[in-house]
């Protein structure tokens, strides 16, 4: 039987062997930073592709076949990484800032500004990976990306809800965020100001449908529950429409 060899740990193995001195221990993580950061100079110019990816690993020093040792799923991969790194980094400037002063409003505000803050210097990168990630193969993981920014923020601004409210509330601020991110990456000037004014709009929109849902969900609270009248249709008997509720009987009977 013919053995074959991975690509990747072949040349890394020929490599190593041709190194004359021991070479630091270095964890895979900050490995793929060190990709990262090359891809970083390159993809304003040339786009996020495999050519960028391999282009990077050639100029941080590493063997080639390097790129399907660190990052596996090819371009995605290194996006994946990037965006969680913009998380982590986001999260440490949220945390730092006394929420306990803010208004849930300003929570969020804070949180999304954190996200977008530490695109700062790559615009061109960020603008080239929001191009990429609309194209088919990679649509999937910008909405995953999406979705974890909006995670991040909603945990790292003290959300604690496990219920329905844990997913609606991180598909409406998804969606904030993907709608602001262009316009955060295409003004050019100092302080942001048409991207922070449609910040403060989109959050506007997501804290009015919020208190019309909680509007709605307190003057529908006594109604029937939906899900018994389906099942006295399915197992017989109509009695849930006409009868009163509990509270209402014993109030009834109390005046009396």
């Amino acid at each position: 039987m013919v053995q074959t060899r991975c690509p990747a740990a072949q040349g890394l193995g020929d490599f190593l062997r041709r190194t004359p001195y021991v070479m630091p221990m270095t964890s895979p993580d900050q490995i793929r930073d060190q990709i990262l950061d090359a891809a970083l100079k390159i993809a304003p110019f040339e786009g996020w592709t495999t050519l960028t990816l391999k282009r990077a690993v050639r100029d941080v020093g590493l063997p080639e076949g390097s790129d399907q040792l660190y990052f596996e799923a090819g371009v995605g991969g290194i996006l994946d990484h990037w965006a969680a790194r913009l998380d982590t980094q986001a999260q440490i400037k949220i945390e730092a800032l006394d929420l306990g002063t803010l208004k849930i409003r300003q929570r969020v505000t804070q949180g999304v500004l954190a996200r977008l803050e530490v695109i700062d210097g790559n615009e061109e990168a960020a603008r080239r990976a929001s191009s990429r990630l609309v194209l088919p193969d990679l649509t999937a993981t910008g909405v995953k990306q999406l979705w974890q920014a909006a995670d991040m923020i909603w945990r790292a601004i003290g959300d604690t809800s496990t219920d329905a409210n844990y997913y609606s509330k991180r598909v409406i601020l998804s969606a904030v965020i993907g709608s602001v991110l262009p316009i955060w990456l295409s003004d050019q000037s100092e302080d942001k100001a048409q991207a922070r004014a449609f910040l403060d709009a989109r959050i506007e929109n997501v804290m009015s449908f919020e208190t019309m849902k909680w509007r709605l969900k307190s003057a529908t609270k006594d109604l029937p529950n939906p899900a018994e009248i389906l099942g006295q249709l399915r197992y017989g008997g109509m009695d849930i429409l006409t009868r009163p509720k509990k509270g209402r009987a014993r109030r009834r009977r109390y005046s009396r």
